[in-house]
């Protein structure tokens, strides 16, 4: 057995805080409720659950640059943001760290995209295993075909067999005696699903969502549907887990291993979501397993950032952490046998968001944001308010404009608000926005923002009532401010310590070739 552990990295595209562990602490009322998510749930027990696990940032390839290296995104180059990312080969990764040390380096789908060089941080196509294919992306889709042939059943192991074996090629090339790093990054979490199959390949029936949405959503059956059918793609994320735990116990190396199982940011395809600073937008689901230093059963309440990954992986490893990573780690929290609040002073998260793909496509500028989250509240600062927070609404914003058909809506992204994925809920929501139960909820997920908002997530985890203008939150409003404004100058965000900011200027603003 290795002295250095292996590590397993299950990273979902898109994938939010949800897994039936969390249903069993929010009560029978949660949407985690009803999902069935055995093999994360047996990473929780087994190990530890983070309550207050949160993204860097809400995108895809900006979150991945700063989980990637332990940076802050914004410290990341041109990985700060989406559209238009390119890799800066100067800056340290903790893969390609790790495989200087010994280790054998490897990932199976996403890890770092659509940034060009694609997964350059991870060791590019030459670390990438995917012999078997890359289905598992499209599973709702595939499973649905493939049932009419195999039956429900034999489909859905068809797709996992696909990860047995993309695993299994990667652990054929490992070195005799060395210790692996590998990155599984399903991305069927991310648009597009096959409508109807939450109900159809996992039994979730959209009716038991009512009266479970966040208070932001219209509670109709098109929406259910939707978040229906996104969970069911969570539970196929938990099919594939199993499969690499169960193979690790196979080969007798799953207790040498460390476990870190989470996701990239929220769910997509719903305001307030995906590419926002909004609790949906950033807070994940995060379980992590090793029996040779984690107390079982534990649940842990702290403020942790996920770019904290990076060096907690490096000194798992005994490796030194780069003297420029701002993030520090989180072995002292997996070291300790309590639960709850581990030590005060991991009190908040800073999460922030420049260039998404809407500006990428349509050549203007980024929507940028910044947020302090601590246990108590959420303040963010919008920094650009004549800016559209969802991208250019293409004359939608005026309830009287004829919007596409519905179908259409569901499926092409850069019709209008091409920071909110293509989906049945957005379809929805533009085709009803004049109506009177609708018309403010349509503002509050696609309008513009104020330029502070204030939420106490104790009473309002929804973030439906902005306290920021409220005088007896003045005094909290100022803290969280100065609290953030104190982290942005000491970490050089250039939204703040930058006049001209780099960030509204080429290369990080303008169309990008190919869009």
């Amino acid at each position: 057995m290795n002295r250095r552990p292996n590590i397993l990295f299950a990273f979902a595209d898109d994938w939010g805080r949800y897994a039936g562990a969390y249903g069993r602490i929010e009560g029978p009322r949660s949407l985690n409720h009803l999902l069935h998510t055995p093999n994360f749930d047996r990473v929780a027990r087994e190990g530890v659950l983070f309550t207050n696990a949160f993204v860097p940032a809400p995108s895809c390839t900006p979150c991945r640059s700063s989980v990637l290296t332990g940076r802050y995104f914004w410290q990341t180059g041109r990985g700060a943001i989406l559209q238009g990312a390119v890799w800066d080969d100067s800056i340290p990764s903790y893969p390609l760290l790790l495989e200087k040390a010994g280790y054998h380096i490897g990932h199976t789908y996403k890890v770092w995209a659509p940034g060009t060089p694609a997964d350059q941080p991870h060791g590019g196509a030459r670390t990438r295993y995917c012999p078997a294919g890359a289905r598992f992306g499209q599973f709702s889709q595939t499973a649905t075909r493939l049932a009419l042939q195999y039956g429900l059943e034999g489909a859905k192991q068809i797709l996992y067999e696909e990860t047995r074996k993309n695993f299994d090629a990667f652990l054929a090339a490992r070195p005799k005696g060395a210790p692996f790093c590998y990155w599984w990054g399903p991305a069927n979490t991310h648009r597009e699903w096959e409508r109807g199959s939450g109900k159809a390949l996992w039994g979730i029936d959209p009716d038991a969502l009512e009266g479970r949405l966040p208070a932001f959503l219209p509670d109709v059956p098109e929406v259910r549907e939707d978040v229906a059918d996104y969970l069911g793609e969570c539970m196929a994320v938990d099919g594939g887990l199993g499969v690499l735990i169960r193979r690790l116990e196979e080969i007798g190396e799953l207790d040498n291993t460390l476990v870190v199982v989470s996701g990239d940011h929220g769910i997509p395809g719903f305001p307030r979501a995906k590419c926002n600073l909004y609790d949906i937008g950033c807070e994940v689901a995060l379980a992590i397993r090793w029996p040779a230093r984690i107390s079982p059963g534990r649940v842990v309440d702290d403020m942790v950032n996920l770019m904290e990954l990076a060096p907690t992986f490096l000194q798992a490893a005994g490796e030194p952490l780069p003297p420029d990573m701002a993030a520090k780690g989180i072995l002292d929290i997996l070291e300790s046998d309590r639960s709850g609040i581990f030590s005060p002073a991991r009190h908040q998260v800073v999460t922030g968001r420049e260039r998404h793909v809407a500006a990428a496509r349509e050549g203007f500028l980024p929507y940028p944001q910044r947020a302090i989250r601590t246990s108590d509240y959420l303040y963010i600062r919008n920094f650009e308010l004549d800016r559209w927070p969802m991208g250019d609404p293409r004359g939608l914003d005026n309830p009287h404009t004829t919007p596409p058909p519905f179908e259409t809506l569901c499926h092409d992204t850069f019709i209008a608000y091409a920071d909110l994925d293509a989906s049945p809920t957005k379809a929805w929501m533009i085709h009803h926005r004049a109506e009177s139960s609708v018309r403010s909820l349509f503002e509050m997920g696609f309008g513009r923002y104020p330029a502070e908002e204030l939420y106490d997530v104790r009473s309002d985890p929804d973030h439906m009532k902005n306290l920021a203008r409220e005088p007896e939150f003045a005094a909290i409003r100022r803290e969280l401010e100065q609290r953030l404004m104190t982290v942005l100058r000491e970490q050089e965000d250039p939204r703040v310590v930058e006049s001209p900011c780099r960030f509204e200027r080429p290369p990080f603003t303008g169309p990008v070739q190919g869009w």
